[in-house]
C-alpha cells in the first residue's frame, strides 16, 4: 500500500500556483505589449469587419500610452516609443468623450489635413478621393433597418492618396453626413471614419467622437482569428458547424 506525504502534496499545490502565476504574467505581458484580442459588436466597419469578428490588435504598432495598460491607470501622459498611424490603417482607440469605451475605425485624416464630405464623396485637402463602383454588398443588414435580414447595399472601392484601397458601403444616396463642413485636423490628432459610411458614428460627429488624440490610440487591427454569424454567441460551441464563418479565420485586416 502506498501513501502520499503531506509535504509532497503541499509542494505539488505550490508548484501549481507558481505555474498559474507565471502563465498569468506571460498573458499580461503579451496583452500589454504585443497583441490584445477584440471583438466587433457593431456594423460601422462593414464590409471590412463584420459583427461577430474576433481580431488581434498589435499594441506595439504606435507605441504605448497609459491606455495600453489594463485598467488604464494614469501612470504617465503621452506615448512611449510612439509612431503615427498611416492613412488607411484600421485602429482601435479610446473614445475621447468617454475614455472607458473602445472604438475601431479607419484613419482618414492626419494632423493638418482638411477633410470634407460632398454628396457622399470624401475629399482630403480639397481633392476628391478616387472611388469606383463595385457589385452590391449582399449580407447581414449593414444599415440598421428594422427587421434586419439579408440586404443589398451599394458598395464602392476607395483609394486614398497613399495608395491604400478598401471597400465602403453606401446605405443612402443622401445620408445624414454625406455633406459636411470642412474638418481641420489639429496637431497630434487623427480623423477616423467607418467604412459603413451611413451607419458609423465617427470623427464627423464632433460632439460624440471628434478628433482622436494620439495618446488615445490602442493599436492596429491585424488579423481575424475567429468569426461567428451576427446574433450568434461564441460560447454556444454546439452551433459552430453552421454559425461560424470559417472562411474569415486568419484573414488579414486591411
Amino acid at each position: 500500500m502506498s501513501v502520499t506525504s503531506g509535504t509532497k502534496t503541499e509542494s505539488g499545490v505550490g508548484e501549481t500556483i507558481r505555474v498559474v502565476i507565471h502563465a498569468l504574467l506571460i498573458a499580461l505581458v503579451i496583452r500589454t505589449f504585443l497583441f490584445q484580442p477584440f471583438n466587433i459588436p457593431s456594423g460601422s466597419m462593414k464590409a471590412t469587419l463584420l459583427v461577430g469578428d474576433y481580431l488581434f490588435v498589435s499594441k506595439y504598432s504606435y507605441g504605448y500610452s497609459h491606455y495600453s495598460i489594463p485598467f488604464s491607470p494614469p501612470l504617465f501622459s503621452g506615448r512611449i516609443w510612439g509612431s503615427d498611424p498611416n492613412r488607411g490603417d484600421i485602429v482601435v482607440f479610446r473614445l475621447p468623450k468617454d475614455d472607458s469605451t473602445d472604438y475601431i475605425k479607419r484613419v482618414i485624416g492626419l494632423p493638418g489635413d482638411r477633410i470634407q464630405m460632398k454628396d457622399g464623396l470624401l475629399y482630403i485637402n480639397d481633392t476628391p478621393v478616387e472611388r469606383q463602383r463595385m457589385s452590391e454588398f449582399v449580407g447581414e443588414d449593414p444599415c440598421g433597418s428594422e427587421g434586419g435580414g439579408i440586404s443589398r447595399v451599394k458598395r464602392w472601392k476607395e483609394t486614398l492618396p497613399n495608395g491604400v484601397s478598401y471597400e465602403t458601403l453606401d446605405c443612402a444616396d443622401n445620408g445624414y453626413m454625406d455633406n459636411t463642413n470642412v474638418y481641420n485636423v489639429p496637431p497630434g490628432h487623427f480623423f477616423m471614419m467607418g467604412d459603413n459610411r451611413d451607419n458609423s458614428t465617427d470623427s464627423r460627429f464632433l460632439g460624440q467622437v471628434g478628433y482622436v488624440p494620439q495618446e488615445n490610440l490602442i493599436g492596429r487591427a491585424q488579423m481575424i482569428f475567429f468569426s461567428i454569424a451576427e446574433g450568434e454567441h461564441a460560447w454556444m460551441f454546439w452551433r459552430w458547424p453552421w454559425a461560424v464563418r470559417w472562411n474569415r479565420f486568419f484573414k488579414i485586416v486591411r
